[in-house]
């Protein structure tokens, strides 16, 4: 079973997401919880906001007082009624949310049935419930309700223990070539992706790029790799490095094994329709493009956003942390393509250029209206650099997930292989 906490602060987003599945009959509330029931067990939004509202009036300065959870049993799981409302309240109970106001919605509109959980993490005392490490203590009990229910487990890499985490590439820091060589030899081998635009999507949070070059060879024709290192605003700021000075695997040859294995493995992936779920909660609770990115960074999904010279984007590409797997938008729905995106964030963008303009004529002399907001692409993976796990953007799918290679001597370590090889080739002689 796979759990999402997301973190935001638009409770009625959340109810109205919820509500709008029962109004399509595609959900049922399952369990109320401090909330009082109506004569008709019928619930709108409104009513069931109110019956927060005591709790968020107590305190106003908690930033992200909701909390929205999904829990995700495997598609091929049988789950009764009864068996989703037992779960909540265990899973609510050990979260310490027991004595919170709570809605347990189940959601049957895609193949995995699955439940929705709004709350609020504020008490009517106005203090703030704590929450830190929530995201291991919720791994924990999902994998304590597996057990419990007959549940089959979710599907995890395993981790060693004393494995570390990689540094985003710092061109200015020097030798740029075992920096990159340090996430190119690891990385395939824990992320799944289908395509080079899905694998430079997760290589761009590391600083780096990846071209396809061409020429011939005894005029037959031959393809490659070439990588290098970019700049804050994603500008190749490197010479490029052949992908043969990395190893075998970072070569286009692999890779493209790999994505053909992927491509297979991930359509039918359970963790799809999960993550388009969360997507679209997303969608219809935050109020930007930034607020967007930072409530699926919550999930422990990192948004990458292509766009041309002309600010239209081009390409939207989710990476899901916990799976360890990358998605193209339009791969996950064409309601997440990037057309739909450019058209809702474009016309946002216009409408606070509108306000700002019409603001700035009644109190000020005119000035430049239309501010955009610089694109913070890399530093959504800044969270893998906190050396201990006290921040809550540290996904427990991915803290502590690669291994530490920076450092290390790869012309030295190439040189031994070499000569490893050659010493076996005398003996077999």
């Amino acid at each position: 079973m796979i759990a999402k906490i997301g973190k935001g602060e638009n409770l009625y987003g959340a109810i109205s997401y919820n509500q709008k599945k029962i109004d399509n009959e595609n959900g049922q509330v399952l369990l109320l919880n401090r909330i009082p029931e109506t004569l008709d067990n019928t619930y709108s939004t409104s009513y069931l906001h109110q019956c927060f509202e005591p709790y968020l009036s107590a305190n106003i300065r908690t930033e992200k007082p909701v909390r929205h959870i999904s829990l995700n049993p495997d598609p091929t799981d049988r789950v009764s009624d009864g068996q989703f409302v037992e779960m909540a309240q265990e899973y609510m109970e050990r979260m310490g949310y027991g004595n919170q106001p709570y809605i347990v919605f189940k959601h049957t509109d895609i193949e995995r049935t699955h439940i929705h959980i709004v709350t609020v993490c504020v008490g009517l005392d106005g203090k703030k419930l704590p929450d830190s490490y929530d995201h291991p203590r919720s791994m924990t009990i999902c994998r304590d309700l597996e057990q419990t229910y007959h549940l089959i487990p979710a599907t995890e890499k395993q981790r060693t223990g004393n494995e570390q985490v990689f540094r985003p590439v710092d061109y200015r820091a020097g030798d740029v070539k075992s920096q990159i060589a340090s996430v190119v030899r690891h990385l395939p081998k824990y992320y799944g992706y289908a395509s080079l635009g899905a694998y430079n999507a997760l290589l761009s949070l590391f600083n780096i790029t990846a071209e396809e070059v061409k020429s011939e060879l005894h005029g037959q024709p031959k393809n490659g790799l070439v990588y290098f290192a970019l700049n804050e605003q994603g500008e190749k700021a490197s010479n490029p490095f052949k992908a043969s000075l990395f190893g075998k695997q970072a070569g286009l040859d692999e890779l493209q094994k790999q994505f053909a294995t992927a491509k297979e493995k991930m359509k039918a992936d359970p963790v799809r329709a999960v993550l388009k779920s969360t997507i679209e909660v997303a969608m219809h609770t935050a109020i930007n493009e930034a607020d967007f990115k930072k409530q699926l960074l919550e999930h422990g999904i990192n948004t990458v956003v292509r766009r041309n010279d002309e600010g239209r984007i081009y390409g939207m590409t989710f990476i899901d942390h916990e799976s360890r797997t990358v998605w193209n938008g339009s791969a996950l729905d064409k309601k997440l393509s990037a057309n739909v995106f450019n058209g809702w964030w474009n016309e946002q963008a216009m409408g606070q250029s509108q306000e700002v303009e019409k603001t700035s004529a009644q109190n000020q002399p005119s000035t430049t209206g239309n501010t955009v907001e610089k694109e913070e692409t890399h530093s959504l993976f800044d969270f893998l650099n906190k050396g201990q796990p006290t921040d809550d953007l540290l996904i427990d799918g991915l803290g502590g997930l690669l291994p530490e290679a920076q450092g290390e001597d790869y012309e030295e370590q190439e040189f031994a292989n070499r000569m490893n090889k050659k010493r076996k080739r005398k003996r077999l002689k």
